[in-house]
């Protein structure tokens, strides 16, 4: 038996400047739907305690809602949960599942010399692993922040953060992310 890993040194040693706080979806319409494991006011208030982390750090915090296409009016609770978004945080409307396409978000991390993505929001296996996926492919590092996340199932949940997260960059909680001092 191995004895419990008592280092108290952060997981993640983050450079602000290159780094980014990506939430996924974050809307009235849909923090307040049926989620497992965890309700989406608890996903909230996960997302909340780490913008507060990062824009204290200068870091630049990114957040994704949908828009149905075509539609005149967006169904009630479109828009971000009031009081999530800050002055310098980036706003990006995305058509799609993921928030990479069509939406110019990469070319906007890029200029900003953007890295690494820290991703969280709903649902899990939805909108923030499409999102991650593509970032993936387009050579962003990964860090996944489990509590800042949920989904309709458990299940589902459960998948995308044992078994496809891992493969695509580092899973960690809330009080892991960290950034190198300046």
């Amino acid at each position: 038996m191995t004895a419990p890993d008592t280092d108290t040194e952060p997981r993640l040693a983050l450079d602000p400047a290159r780094t980014a706080l990506v939430l996924v979806d974050l809307m009235d319409r849909i923090v307040g739907l049926p989620l497992e494991p965890r309700k989406g006011t608890d996903v909230l208030l996960a997302a909340e305690e780490l913008a507060r982390v990062f824009r204290a750090a200068g870091a630049l915090v990114v957040l994704i809602r949908v828009e149905r296409s075509g539609a005149v009016e967006q169904p009630p609770g479109s828009g971000l949960v009031a009081g999530l978004a800050a002055d310098g945080d980036l706003e990006i409307v995305k058509r799609t599942i993921g928030g990479f396409q069509g939406t110019g978000l990469d070319e906007r991390l890029r200029e900003r010399g953007i890295t690494t993505l820290v991703l969280g929001g709903i649902a899990t296996n939805l909108g923030v692993e499409s999102t991650a996926r593509a970032a993936g492919d387009l050579g962003y590092d990964l860090v996944f922040v489990e509590p800042a996340m949920s989904a309709f199932t458990a299940a589902e949940h459960e998948a995308s953060v044992r078994l496809d997260f891992p493969r695509l960059g580092t899973v960690v909680g809330v009080g892991d992310v960290r950034f190198t001092a300046a």
